[in-house]
């Protein structure tokens, strides 16, 4: 089974694909998107997906756009920023919209995948708090 099932963002295809050998040999599913708009359109197919890696500075749709959207969409999907261009101001406007981390580009292989394997638990959490209860809520119905 995978750490993880991560959805990959950012305009750059090597750098995608430079992430992707990384990261699946550290044991975690990659998916990848090149846009916002398409990072969306991904995660309205695939349900499996619990973490998103958002490049910041991305044309059409920026990653904050991008991530008000996600935690719009789909709240209890985790997003770890990540930006070459990082400025405090965009850090902090991204962690008060719901981000779970931010990190500068080029960030350390190690950082990213203990980010990653912390973002996924926290999903894991909230769906098994949910699931609980559900579960509460059909079996006091019952009695």
């Amino acid at each position: 089974m995978s750490l993880a099932n991560v959805l990959l963002v950012d305009d750059e295809v090597p750098f995608i694909e430079t992430m992707t050998k990384r990261l699946e040999k550290r044991g975690l599913t990659i998916t990848a998107a090149f846009s916002g708009t398409e990072a969306l359109k991904t995660l309205e197919k695939d349900s499996s997906i619990e973490v998103v890696i958002l490049d910041v500075k991305m044309p059409q749709m920026d990653g904050i756009e991008a991530l008000k959207r996600i935690k719009a969409e789909y709240p209890l999907v985790e997003v770890i920023m990540l930006t070459g261009h990082a400025t405090v101001e965009t850090g902090i406007e991204g962690m008060k919209l719901g981000a779970f981390d931010y990190l500068m580009k080029p960030c350390e292989m190690d950082v990213l995948l203990a980010k990653v394997k912390e973002a996924a638990s926290k999903k894991r959490a909230h769906e098994e708090k949910i699931i609980e209860a559900r579960m509460k809520e059909i079996t006091s119905r019952r009695a």
